[in-house]
């Protein structure tokens, strides 16, 4: 199972978490991978400049938002389910 982790914390929820959760959860949805792919909320990964911070597993942290979510998406999600 893979699990993205989503910062809640004070600057990525004023950068708009909730949207970030939502459009990865609607991926996911529409690819059909839920079985193998899980969005977590977190609190501070450490990265507030970089809001919405999101990580992959243990992995960097990401900068995320509406605009580049689906960018994100194809080219860390999809590749690493396609391992």
């Amino acid at each position: 199972m893979l699990t993205i982790h989503v910062c809640i914390g004070s600057a990525c929820h004023l950068k708009g978490a909730y949207n970030v959760i939502n459009g990865l959860q609607s991926m996911i949805n529409d690819r059909k991978c839920g079985d193998r792919v899980t969005v977590k909320a977190a609190f501070c990964l450490g990265e507030c400049a970089k809001a919405v911070s999101v990580k992959i597993e243990d992995g960097p942290v990401h900068s995320v938002n509406e605009k580049n979510m689906a960018e994100f998406f194809e080219q860390y999600v999809v590749k690493e389910l396609q391992k």
